[in-house]
């Protein structure tokens, strides 16, 4: 018999959000582990915030909505407030009814600056992080480290001259018609209009230049897991640069580093040395092509350096993910500190899934 519509809505109608969501969502392991890192920092919210006045949206409902964001690939925080209105899922992630309202977009810039004078990303991130150690998935001596540039959220026609002097007033205020021919730019000369601290940077030889920050990524290396992800200003050495400041990082953590695996591009005398005084072996590719490399026989001999050459390459699929999924290939916000805020939010996502897969799946035992 055919079916036909019901021109009557109810008017009365009950909707369980438990019961909408199926018992082997995935989803359900990645809000528990989270939920369990927030409840973690509750003395922190606690001192973000006066003891009086009008109740704010609870911070734990704001990170949440990030890692929905980072999780769903919401492409912005307007998007993501229109989602909730109608999204079950959503809603029943942030541990919101049907009945209560939602929160506009402009709620995540108000209180982006708390959460970055608090420092609130890094905190939940190394939460989350915590989250792995208790159940010992991480390794505490075997790591990996690589950089990435994320393009920043600024076109190269903001890209002037320091101080002016690039010409009249445009023919378009809107979409001003811009010629480079037989113009020098670099970042000692100009800079962008729209996001001052982006840097002209490229991947490599042949490949376009773009304004840019410069990702890096530590991780351990027995599951994969990210144990840090710093955003700074895109420079020729950023990713060398970066190396000393993530061991000392992890050593406040608590882990203890004794291989450090990366690819040839770190294969140079001052970052080898820095690795070295920090008495950790640097597994690093070797960069042969018309050099020497700083690597010798006395590195690569070892199991241990062919071990950590191979599990060097699982860094490219966390790239690969907070860029593709994660909404990082070119960031939303302007600045290092926005960004990196944001970086930390989407790194700690990744770990998330990682984990729910985990525990989900149990791990094969590693050799790292």
């Amino acid at each position: 018999m055919r079916g036909r519509q019901n021109p009557q809505g109810s008017m009365l109608a009950f909707v369980d959000l438990e019961a909408r969501v199926r018992a082997d969502h995935p989803i359900r392991a990645i809000r528990r582990l989270a939920d369990e890192a927030l409840g973690d920092l509750s003395a922190l919210f606690d001192r973000m915030y006066a003891e009086v006045g009008r109740p704010s949206i609870p911070p734990e409902r704001l990170l949440k909505a990030s890692l929905l964001m980072a999780l769903y690939s919401v492409r912005s925080e307007r998007a993501f407030c229109e989602r909730l209105e109608y999204d079950l899922l959503f809603r029943w992630f942030l541990g919101m009814d049907l009945v209560e309202a939602g929160f506009d977009h402009s709620t995540f810039a108000k209180n982006r600056a708390r959460l970055m004078e608090h420092k609130v990303a890094r905190e939940f991130f190394d939460a989350v992080v915590w989250q792995a150690q208790r159940r010992k998935l991480l390794s505490d001596e075997h790591f990996t480290v690589d950089g990435t540039l994320l393009e920043a959220s600024a076109s190269l026609k903001s890209f002037k001259r320091r101080g002016g002097g690039d010409g009249g007033p445009p023919d378009d205020p809107g979409n001003p018609t811009v010629s480079w021919r037989g113009q020098t730019r670099s970042n000692a000369t100009h800079a962008s209009t729209t996001d001052p601290e982006a840097r002209l940077a490229r991947k490599g030889n042949g490949r376009e230049a773009k304004l840019s920050y410069a990702a890096h990524a530590l991780m351990e290396n027995r599951h994969g897991l990210l144990v840090d992800f710093l955003v700074t200003t895109a420079t020729g050495t950023a990713e060398r640069d970066a190396v000393p400041v993530l061991l000392d990082q992890a050593r406040q953590r608590g882990f203890r580093p004794k291989t450090l695996g990366a690819d040839k591009s770190y294969d140079t005398v001052d970052c080898v040395a820095a690795v070295r005084a920090r008495r950790v072996t640097p597994h690093v590719a070797q960069h042969t092509t018309k050099r020497r490399s700083t690597i010798d026989g006395r590195t690569t001999c070892w199991p241990g350096y062919a071990l950590s050459q191979r599990a060097r390459k699982r860094v490219e699929e966390v790239f690969g993910w907070v860029k593709t999924v994660g909404g990082l290939r070119r960031t939303r916000y302007r600045g290092v500190e926005r960004t990196g805020l944001a970086g930390y939010l989407v790194a700690a996502a990744y770990n998330l899934i990682r984990l729910a897969n985990l525990l989900v799946r149990p791990p094969v035992p590693a050799t790292a």
